[in-house]
């Protein structure tokens, strides 16, 4: 579980693309449903308790990754108290199970005592009003609990924050059953997709003529244009643009509102609220699939990072109608995500 520490001493690129699952909109879009969804009913008037005076679920989805660096602005006092109680809180948004299964089981390979399910489970018990060691280990206060839920339900519907990839020394994709095997001789770790590089240039050519033109991007000076793009990134930032250019739409709140007016049928969790983060990981697990589906590596490339450690990239190809179903499952997760938010917070707070 060395995703994201491994990430960022990889280089810059790969900083921003582990950093912002879902990216800044992405997020945004998910505690924008569920403020829509959550108005006028008694867990709101409780989510109101918790938050400082003009939040909203919309304005806080992003807090998590914002305490990773100064991208999001200068780092409040809140922040470094955090940071400073959760050395580990980077690991805290993802698991790594191999995307060929089926299901999250704890203790099995890929997952780990700080993964995305455990730490749902435990903001979950401390906003039931339950604490101690046994239930919240990291002494999460109610304010984080909330904070933290609402950025991981939406970090643990974007697919490859649960469905891992791994590379046997064919190149080809493998199936680890022990943490032992992933050894980086026979088996290797693509590390979340940031280890898979697509041509960017193909993807806008793929995107051309599918995809509704978007806002020009701003160029910065000296900045060269990057060749290739991490998988990673692609599925947290690229296909959240197709899918609100697919909706006619510019900004999360916009979306949420389209989302809302399309009467989307979501599946609804059952049982235990302790249990939803399980189904929303063996979900993810089913999405994952078809984000992987007929993918395939190229080339590898040996690097060293430049704090000296080895690891390899491979050229990843994808099929070319990909941005089309790739944007859709956006759609569909981010959906998801707002809505089991809703219903999460509603189930516990009222």
């Amino acid at each position: 579980m060395k995703k994201i520490a491994i990430a960022l001493a990889v280089s810059c690129a790969f900083i921003s693309s582990s950093a912002l699952a879902w990216g800044n909109d992405g997020h945004r879009a998910v505690g924008a449903i569920a403020d829509k969804l959550l108005k006028g009913t008694a867990a709101q008037k409780k989510i109101q308790a918790l938050l400082l005076p003009g939040e909203t679920l919309e304005s806080i989805a992003n807090w998590a990754d914002c305490v990773k660096g100064t991208y999001c602005g200068p780092q409040s006092p809140e922040m470094i108290a955090y940071v400073a109680a959760n050395p580990k809180h980077s690991e805290y948004h993802y698991t790594d199970v191999p995307y060929q299964l089926n299901k999250y089981h704890d203790h099995a390979v890929g997952t780990a005592d700080e993964d995305i399910v455990q730490t749902l489970k435990e903001c979950i018990a401390v906003l039931q009003g339950k604490d101690g060691a046994a239930v919240n280990p990291h002494k999460f206060t109610p304010r984080q609990a909330l904070i933290l839920l609402v950025h991981l339900t939406g970090d643990i519907h974007q697919p490859l924050h649960v469905g891992a990839a791994f590379v046997g020394k064919d190149g080809k994709f493998v199936v680890p059953t022990k943490q032992s095997e992933i050894d980086g001789i026979n088996i290797f770790d693509a590390r979340g997709g940031n280890n898979f590089l697509l041509d960017d240039g193909k993807l806008t050519q793929m995107s051309d003529g599918v995809i509704p033109p978007g806002e020009p991007k701003p160029v910065k000076e000296g900045v060269p244009a990057a060749l290739t793009k991490p998988f990673h990134s692609y599925w947290d930032t690229t296909v959240v643009d197709y899918a609100m250019r697919r909706l006619s739409t510019k900004t999360p709140e916009q979306f949420a509102q389209a989302v809302i007016d399309s009467k989307p049928n979501v599946n609804v969790n059952t049982g235990l609220v302790s249990t939803w983060p399980y189904q929303w990981a063996d979900d993810a697990l089913v999405v994952s699939k078809e984000a992987y589906k007929d993918v395939t590596t190229g080339a590898v490339t040996e690097k060293v990072s430049k704090s000296g450690e080895k690891y390899s990239t491979w050229s990843l190809e994808v099929p070319q109608n990909y941005p089309v179903p790739s944007s859709q499952i956006a759609k569909e997760q981010l959906t998801k995500g707002g809505y089991h938010l809703a219903a999460l917070l509603k189930t516990i707070l009222s």
